[in-house]
């Protein structure tokens, strides 16, 4: 008789456990859900009937180093590698705003109201995902993107080649930025950070504990700091 390979048991209880500690018991098992389906390959129906997963020693040390960063309160996008919008998986890292569903809606309202072929410009792109979306559902469009943050644009670059995009990406501070004579937009668009740092205290670890500053907060006697400056230029 073959010897059995080398594998262990893990029971879906186990995990939720684990993550109980840190989280509610609800998100605590949307986590376990989205760590048994999606990161190591259990189907929805054995999940649902709370069936052991059989792992390998490799996938085992993958699952403690998940439950490790999740009990660490790292978002569970940045643990995945990957975050949704619109319909599309976009790469997201620490360094990179974790794409939210509000600016989905954005992009909803963008796509009902700006010309097929307009120049749009992107200021503060982030993993790039108004931008790329905009590419792609406007394929006539000229789409630039802004961006300060070396980290963001090397993600947003990344995930623009992988959708299959055509944004351009420009390294940018917006607020040192002097207009030249040549750049004319039809439209711009941005989701500038807009929490002032007295909101701290209120505010979740993982997001204030991972996601980047920069992208989240302004001075508290200056919260419309940038669009005032979106407003100017």
């Amino acid at each position: 008789q073959p010897e059995m390979p080398n594998v262990m048991t893990v029971s879906v209880s186990h995990i939720r456990h684990a993550l109980q500690e840190s989280y509610s018991a609800q998100e605590a098992a949307n986590l376990s859900r989205i760590v048994c389906c999606e990161m190591l390959g259990q189907t929805a129906v054995d999940y649902y009937l709370g069936k052991d997963m059989i792992l390998s020693p490799k996938e085992m040390q993958d699952l403690d180093t998940i439950l490790a960063r999740l009990r660490n309160f790292e978002p569970i996008q940045y643990v995945q590698g990957t975050a949704r919008f619109l319909e599309r998986s976009y790469h997201v890292a620490p360094g990179v705003l974790i794409p939210r569903p509000e600016t989905e809606e954005l992009v909803e309202v963008m796509l009902k109201e700006v010309p097929s072929g307009a120049r749009i410009l992107d200021i503060g792109t982030g993993s790039g995902c108004i931008a790329i979306s905009l590419s792609k559902m406007l394929p006539d469009a000229k789409v630039t993107a802004w961006d300060i943050s070396d980290t963001a644009l090397r993600i947003a670059r990344r995930n623009n080649e992988a959708l299959q995009a055509s944004v351009c990406f420009v390294q940018r501070d917006v607020l040192a930025y002097v207009p030249g004579s040549g750049e004319r937009y039809d439209v711009i668009v941005s989701n500038p950070p807009y929490v002032t740092e007295s909101e701290k205290q209120e505010m979740e670890r993982n997001v204030l504990d991972w996601e980047p500053f920069s992208a989240l907060f302004v001075p508290d006697n200056d919260p419309l700091l940038f669009y005032r400056r979106i407003a100017e230029l």
